[in-house]
């Protein structure tokens, strides 16, 4: 039995602890296997924080200074390594091999509820979303950046990102059998949050674009635009920013289109995901 069915089983039949708060329990072994696993700790440390910090000092010195559009691609940048490679591959990677090892299954036997099961594994990303994101930001907007039009339109596209995530990954993990094909089954949500990156939208065709913009990561990354520079990606540099308060105006559409997406996810999830390989 490996150090993880260990760790889970052995919280769910035993201590004060674990009766009391099984989901802290459950959080607390999990954040040790993540520890533990230095592929998840590196992704969870170099790509939504050496990367987008990377890019933007690049365009820092080519630019001669910071401008609110470079803050506002390293941010969005930041926000899609942070919530698909940081939550959501090691959050399928985990359940995954939770899965194949029965612990799940055994889980389900104890005091925890299926929803604090399945939340648990979500823990150790969401922590190092927290991190990163201070780190970020702190760097960003340390180094002479121009302020925020609305920080809070950031810190709205990470809360309302992180659950649709974290139901991605429950749901990607009805059709992935073990972690190494979780490379290959992941691979649709990646391409798909890439495609919906500002840099990746800004030179498509219109038509195109339009489409994209309906995408899951598109409207988190309209959301982190609308607070860095106060517009939303698409939109000509000519074309004024809009103010603090007009931003929460130009949120409606970013966040029905996230609300859209949660609600299937979930549906995915709740319809496919298997608590035992056999099911």
């Amino acid at each position: 039995m490996s150090t993880a069915t260990n760790a889970a089983t052995n919280g769910v039949t035993s201590g004060h602890t674990f009766r009391r708060h099984p989901l802290a329990a459950l959080a607390r072994a999990e954040y040790l296997q993540f520890r533990r696993n230095k592929t998840l700790m590196f992704m969870g440390v170099a790509f939504p924080i050496m990367v987008p910090l990377v890019f933007y000092f690049i365009a820092r010195a080519s630019e001669d200074g910071a401008t609110a559009s470079s803050v506002a691609a390293a941010l969005d940048s930041y926000a899609m390594y942070a919530l698909v490679f940081v939550l959501f591959y090691p959050m399928l990677s985990m359940v995954t091999t939770r899965r194949g090892e029965g612990v799940l299954k055994r889980l389900r036997t104890g005091e925890a509820t299926d929803r604090q099961i399945l939340m648990a594994p979500a823990v150790p990303g969401l922590g190092l979303i927290v991190v990163s994101a201070i780190v970020v930001g702190a760097v960003v907007y340390a180094t002479g950046a121009p302020a925020p039009v609305n920080p809070l339109a950031f810190l709205i596209a990470l809360a309302a990102g992180a659950p649709l995530f974290a139901l991605l990954a429950l749901a990607t993990s009805a059709v992935t059998k073990n972690a190494e094909a979780a490379q290959i089954t992941a691979l649709p949500v990646m391409a798909v949050a890439i495609i919906g990156l500002s840099t990746s939208r800004e030179p498509m065709p219109e038509a195109v674009a339009d489409v994209v913009d309906l995408t899951p990561y598109a409207a988190i990354s309209d959301l982190v635009h609308l607070g860095a520079e106060g517009k939303v990606v698409g939109v000509a540099d000519s074309v004024a920013a809009t103010d603090f308060a007009g931003t929460f105006a130009e949120m409606g559409r970013p966040l029905v289109t996230l609300a859209a997406w949660t609600l299937i996810a979930a549906a995915v999830a709740y319809k496919g995901f298997r608590w035992d390989e056999r099911e």
